[in-house]
C-alpha cells in the first residue's frame, strides 16, 4: 500500500487544482443536496478575499503527487464570541479509492495540529446526513453539538 502525504498547502491552490482535475465536480456529485436547484459554481472572489485576509487553512491529502483528498476552514472569531478563534469547516473529502486506509483520520489530525499552531480554540466540522460520517469525528474526539435544517423556498 503506497503511502499518502499530507501537508498544508495555500487553499486556493488546492481548490485550483481540484477543479482542473474534476475532483470538486466528483465531490459535489457524492456529496450535494438539491443539485437540481443548486449548481456548482465556486465563489473564486470570495476565496481570494478569505485567502487574503487570512481566513483560510487547508491541508492536501496526496498519492504519489496526486491531490486525492483536501480540508478546507475559515478562521475567524465567533460573533458572539469574540475571544474564542475558531476554525468552521467549509469542505472536507477524500477519494473514494484511498478511503479506508486512515486518510480521514488523518487529515483531521494534521488539519488540528495546524489549526493549534495558528493559534485556534476550537473547530467546528460537520456531517452530511445522507453521507453520514460522525463516526469520524467521534473517533478524533468531536462531540455533536448542533443539527441544521435546509429548506429551498424556490422562486
Amino acid at each position: 500500500m503506497e503511502h499518502l502525504s499530507l501537508a498544508t498547502e495555500n487553499a486556493l491552490s488546492i481548490l485550483e487544482e481540484a477543479e482542473e482535475e474534476g475532483i470538486t465536480r466528483r465531490h459535489w456529485e457524492e456529496l450535494a443536496v438539491d443539485k437540481n436547484e443548486v449548481q456548482l459554481a465556486i465563489d473564486w472572489k470570495k476565496y481570494r478575499e478569505l485567502d487574503r485576509m487570512g481566513m483560510l487553512s487547508a491541508i492536501a491529502v496526496r498519492l504519489r503527487g496526486k491531490l486525492v483528498g483536501y480540508s478546507i476552514m475559515i478562521l475567524s472569531t465567533g460573533l458572539h464570541y469574540r475571544h474564542c478563534f475558531e476554525a468552521t469547516m467549509d469542505v472536507f473529502w477524500v477519494a473514494p479509492e484511498v478511503r479506508g486506509r486512515c486518510a480521514g483520520r488523518r487529515l483531521f489530525r494534521v488539519h488540528e495540529a495546524e489549526l493549534r499552531r495558528r493559534g485556534v480554540k476550537r473547530v467546528h466540522a460537520g456531517s452530511k446526513l445522507h453521507k453520514d460520517c460522525s463516526r469520524l469525528f467521534k473517533a478524533l474526539g468531536y462531540r455533536p453539538v448542533e443539527l441544521w435544517h435546509s429548506k429551498l423556498l424556490g422562486d
